[in-house]
């Protein structure tokens, strides 16, 4: 029997502050009927003054594992998808590990900005086929709320705050993570990036190329996914669920189509949370199960694009 990094438990966390579209019209030249049919987003979440990434990490892990059954001593490594750590050192994912009172084991962070997370379980794939751990937390978490611009009506309402988390197990078995497919291309660093960091002494803000990175977006997003299921040794056909990162509904809808795949079969949360980068997949991932979609056995695929330019894509058997 093989191996497998299967899915034991999932967990979100949202902040309480919902602000709907009408919100950004008394600040900016925009209305809820642009914003919902260019983004299909309708509203997000953002996080109180003094919470923290770390902080609403540490909410999803303690969800997913309540849903596992499990407790944080079970736990053999902790990994954080995250762009928005509360500091430059020391990483997000030991101030979870603390929070949670976890004081065996490993804990770091993995930064592809939307794609963290795809990038965060296949290294914790390798975690538990390697045999370096039996159990490990994987965190995506946000709160880009505080790298907006918010005169910028094209990057200001498409983000949100949260944070999703994954339980996952060594089994030997045919459920778990199936593939991966992971790409870069640091050549389009400029469609998407902030404008701050230790090369300027500033945090920055974020900026995009929308309609570059839509077209990048579609295309790799299809060509990754089917890049997985190749590697699954499935097609398209055998997909329960696709799990897209929740960054825009006509990019998901785009993708699903040149994937073949129905909208009935694609798992979207788009209009309640905006992208909330890292954290969007396993949000998503977490509300799908509690809608009552994702089943013990189904296929579900995941895929997510980012600045760097980063994208992946993982398959899992429920």
């Amino acid at each position: 029997m093989t191996l497998r990094a299967v899915v034991r438990g999932v967990g979100h966390y949202l902040p309480d502050r919902v602000v709907p579209n009408a919100e950004f019209e008394a600040r900016i030249e925009t209305s809820d009927e642009w914003i919902r049919s260019r983004t299909g987003i309708e509203r997000r979440h953002f996080v109180a003054e003094g919470q923290t990434t770390a902080d609403i990490a540490a909410r999803a892990a303690r969800a997913a594992l309540a849903d596992a059954g499990m407790g944080v001593a079970d736990i053999d490594a902790l990994i954080v998808a995250t762009s928005t750590p509360d500091f430059t050192f020391p990483s997000a994912a030991t101030m979870v590990q603390a929070e949670l009172g976890m004081e065996q084991g490993f804990a770091f962070d993995v930064q592809a900005v939307c794609a963290g997370f795809i990038f965060a379980l296949t290294n914790a794939d390798g975690l538990i086929r390697s045999g370096q751990a039996k159990r490990v937390l994987v965190i995506g978490a946000e709160t880009f709320s505080r790298l907006m611009d918010w005169e910028d009506r094209t990057t200001s309402v498409l983000f949100g705050d949260g944070a999703g988390a994954l339980v996952l197990e060594a089994v030997e078995g045919k459920r778990g993570i199936l593939a991966g497919d992971l790409h870069s291309d640091g050549r389009y660093r400029d469609l998407l990036y902030v404008d701050g960091g230790t090369s300027t002494g500033k945090t920055g803000v974020l900026r995009m190329q929308g309609k570059e990175v839509f077209r990048h977006a579609v295309e790799k997003l299809a060509a990754t996914a089917h890049a997985a299921l190749d590697k699954a040794g499935l097609t398209a056909e055998d997909v329960d669920w696709i799990v897209p990162h929740q960054a825009n509904l006509r990019i998901i809808s785009a993708t699903a189509q040149r994937m073949g795949v129905p909208m009935d079969k694609v798992v979207v949360t788009v209009q309640d949370h905006g992208n909330t980068s890292a954290a969007s997949i396993p949000l998503a991932l977490s509300v799908g199960k509690q809608r009552g979609q994702i089943k013990e056995g189904d296929v579900v695929v995941t895929e997510a694009i980012g600045g760097g330019l980063a994208w992946g894509s993982v398959v899992i058997r429920w």
